[in-house]
């Protein structure tokens, strides 16, 4: 009954959200260098994608920090499997679920009820499949230090709040990144949260030159993840030095 709620909500506001670009790209054609179909498409592309990626912030965090306030953590710790690596697989497995359970029917429906700029190559659906598989991975790491947060906060549900406006503002999910003025513009593109909706988008639009523009936005994601992840362990080591069960 979730997955259901969950694709009749993104399947709404994917056609909320379309007709507020149409509006947009009537008076503003090729804004942000998109076509009305290229934007449109980017519209339901992010629909389809919110919650395989978790924008906002859904997933193991919630589970972990409980686990972390309540003790349980230090049973994860002692057990024989390495607990990012743990947590990473179980992400990667709700993603997979939610790319298919509700990724799939937003976008076909957008496809049917609009003229999207949907690729026919299938070595473009392979490259976004890859650059979807890398974004969930970055959203991963970001929000498993935000997870960890735990280990000093009583109550971390603020740091958890601006962790999912973070995302929200600079993933794409409100508008594509390329619509951010100047030198602001230029930042928030190189940023993690990019990695998470836009490079997905646009490698789907075939926004990256050929093969090498392609492996350029692929190398971004995979780079950033690299980064985050180890700066995730790094926090870890740093948490588990020594574990405090609040209260006790």
């Amino acid at each position: 009954m979730s997955t259901a709620a969950g694709v009749f909500t993104n399947t709404v506001f994917g056609f909320i959200v379309a007709y507020a670009f149409i509006a947009l790209w009537e008076t503003r054609p090729h804004l942000g260098g998109y076509d009305e179909a290229q934007a449109l498409t980017f519209v339901w592309t992010t629909q389809a994608l919110i919650a395989c990626v978790a924008v906002f912030s859904t997933g193991f965090n919630h589970e972990m920090q409980e686990r972390i306030h309540n003790g349980d953590i230090a049973i994860d710790l002692y057990r024989p499997v390495d607990l990012q690596l743990w947590y990473l697989a179980s992400d990667l497995g709700r993603a997979a679920f939610h790319l298919l359970g509700r990724g799939i029917v937003p976008l076909t429906v957008g496809a049917l009820a609009f003229d999207l700029a949907l690729p026919r190559h299938p070595l473009v659906w392979l490259a976004f499949l890859a650059s979807v598989t890398l974004a969930v991975v970055v959203s991963f790491a970001l929000r498993y230090m935000v997870a960890l947060a735990a280990f000093w906060l009583i109550d971390a549900s603020g740091v958890n709040m601006i962790s999912a406006l973070l995302s929200m503002f600079g993933s794409g999910m409100l508008v594509p990144l390329t619509l951010f003025p100047g030198a602001f513009g230029e930042v928030v593109r190189l940023l993690p949260w990019a990695s998470i909706l836009q490079v997905p988008a646009d490698v789907l639009l075939g926004r990256h030159a050929g093969p090498v523009g392609v492996a350029g936005a692929l190398a971004f994601q995979a780079a950033w993840a690299l980064v985050l992840l180890a700066a995730g362990r790094a926090l870890q080591a740093a948490a588990t030095r020594k574990v405090v069960v609040q209260g006790g």
